[in-house]
Formats: structure tokens, sequence, C-alpha cells
């Protein structure tokens, strides 16, 4: 159901939830502040209680809300990623809710960079967690007709058109010493965090018995990000189009994404630019579109495991995970 800017303003303050779209995927937002409205949340997508949300918020002035400390490093990084694809994970001021929180000590706060978002923060007044407009593990949407075929029909949506990302932030756990760690990858790559703090990150072997526990975040999870057909994951062309003629051998259609020139197997088949920002964006959206051919299995061509390569080859491994991988 497709809303305006001022109904979704008046229905996140009614505690209601609205799909919202932002850079990096659409997000199934609610009021940061109100309990009973991120139990939507969680119930809505089917996601355990004990997995923080990340809070949007509309500029760093609004980080002292949330956070009890906003260490240098983390004001860099702000400066230099906001508004962007980069989630902080920042100790936490007492008041905030343990909900939001998924019972950790921290709290996760990104500035999204999408002009609809940034609308509807200042619009409505509030801060929203916005997690993924998804059932809990599934394909992420990056369309408003995605988070429509996954939630159905009747949940509001905020059509801001496709995501210009594709994929979700990168998200960083900064303590308060200013000590910090990549927790999830995304398109701000380790190299780029590196870069603007000016230090490497924590390590195992770097003071890790004085250092706090790494806390929860989102999309951690081993499968995740998953479409309805079982997907094959394959690291070269040949074997990838060597699986196809089995399959089709054994009387089963299968649909396949590659990604640069060359080969193709005898199924349908997607093509993308072999460029990290490119696959990244189209992604989600050329997975839910071979998912809804409905073939019996889907054939996946992984990345080479290089730096620029990180966040799509996390994305399509979990999406490809099995109970027995």
């Amino acid at each position: 159901m497709r809303i305006s800017l001022e109904q979704a303003a008046s229905k996140l303050k009614q505690g209601e939830l609205v799909a919202i779209p932002t850079e990096t995927v659409y997000g199934l937002a609610a009021d940061a502040s109100n309990d009973l409205a991120l139990a939507k949340i969680f119930s809505a997508k089917q996601r355990p209680a004990d997995h923080p949300l990340i809070v949007h918020i509309s500029d760093m002035a609004q980080v002292q809300n949330w956070a009890s400390v906003f260490p240098d490093t983390a004001v860099k990084l702000a400066k230099a990623f906001w508004p962007g694809p980069l989630t902080l994970i920042l100790p936490a001021q007492t008041h905030v809710s343990k909900v939001v929180r998924g019972g950790e000590s921290t709290i996760a706060l990104r500035v999204p960079n999408h002009p609809l978002a940034l609308a509807l923060l200042k619009l409505s007044q509030l801060s929203v967690a916005a997690p993924s407009a998804n059932l809990f593990t599934q394909l992420s949407p990056t369309t408003a007709a995605h988070v429509e075929a996954g939630l159905g029909s009747s949940m509001p949506v905020l059509d801001g058109g496709a995501c210009q990302v594709g994929i979700e932030s990168s998200i960083v756990s900064v303590s308060a010493d200013g000590t910090w760690n990549l927790l999830r990858p995304g398109m701000i790559s380790e190299a780029d965090i590196s870069r603007v703090v000016g230090q490497p990150q924590q390590t195992l072997g770097n003071n890790s018995a004085l250092a706090a526990p790494t806390p929860k975040a989102p999309g951690q999870h081993d499968l995740h990000y998953s479409p309805r057909t079982a997907m094959a994951l394959f690291k070269d062309r040949a074997s990838l189009i060597l699986a196809s003629e089995h399959l089709q051998q054994s009387g089963l259609s299968c649909a396949a994404l590659i990604m640069g020139p060359g080969a193709q197997p005898d199924c349908h088949t997607v093509v993308l630019n072999s460029v990290p920002a490119e696959v990244a964006e189209k992604l989600y959206g050329t997975l839910h579109a071979l998912d809804d051919l409905k073939p019996d299995r889907l054939l996946i061509e992984l990345p080479p495991e290089t730096a620029e390569w990180t966040a799509v080859l996390d994305r399509l491994t979990r999406a490809g995970h099995t109970k027995d991988s």
C-alpha cells in the first residue's frame, strides 16, 4: 500500500510500521522510542528479539540522544560518511530501551542518504528503527514492490524508487577508547575506514584481554539475505556451466547469475558487469527477479576473494548458506 510522506509521518507518530526507502535497502520503520511499535517490527519480520535494531537519525547532533560517548574515532567517521551507508555502534545511554538495543549495552546509529528518508525524519521529528523490510533471513528489498511481495500488499510503503547502493550498510563498532572493529562489510570498506580514522581496526591479538565484548550486529546470521529458491555458489564459470548441464539432464530447471563476459550456461542467465559497486546496486533486484522465475536451483558465480568484493561476497555466501555447509 503506497502512502505519502505526510501519511508515513502520521503513521509513525501513531506507533505504526512504515516501510521506507534508504540508499541501501528499504527499511521497516517504527518510532525508535516506542517499545510497542518496536515490538511490531520483530513480529512482522519474525525476527529474534535479541537482534539489535539500527536507529536512523537525521544528523550527527542527535547522536548524543542515544550514545553515552561519541569518541573522536566515531566523530571522524560520521563526518566522513554521514549521510551514507555507515552504521556506528556506540555505548548506549542508560535510558535507551533494551528492545531497540537487543539487550546489548550498545546502540546502532546511522544517518541515511536518501532524500525521502531524511524528509520523513525531519517531518515526523522522530528517530526510527528500520531493519530491512523483509522476513528474517530472506532477500532484502530494494524496491517498494519487493516490500509488498515479501510483507504483503497491506504494508504501508513510502515509495522512493530503487535503492542506489543496494546492499546494507557497513557496521563499525567504536569503543569508548576509540578502538574500532568492522562487524559487517558494506560498500564503505575497511580501507576507507582505516584511512579516515588513521589507525587499523582492533584485532584479537591487539589488547584483546582488555577489550570489551564485541556487540551483536544485524546481518550476522549464517543464513541471511536468502531467496526462496535453493542456491548453489561457484568460484568459477566452468563449474557453474557443468552444474547447469547436470541439472537439466536430470529434468530440473535452473537460472544463473554471472559476472562479466565469457561463456554462459544454457538456462535463463543474468550477466552483471564485474564492477563491485554496480553489482551491489543490482544484486538483490537480480536475485528477486531470478527467484520469481521459480526454478529448481539458482546458480551463482562468486566474485573474486579480494577486498573490493568483500561486501558482495559476504551477502552471497550468507544467501547460499545451508545447515550442512
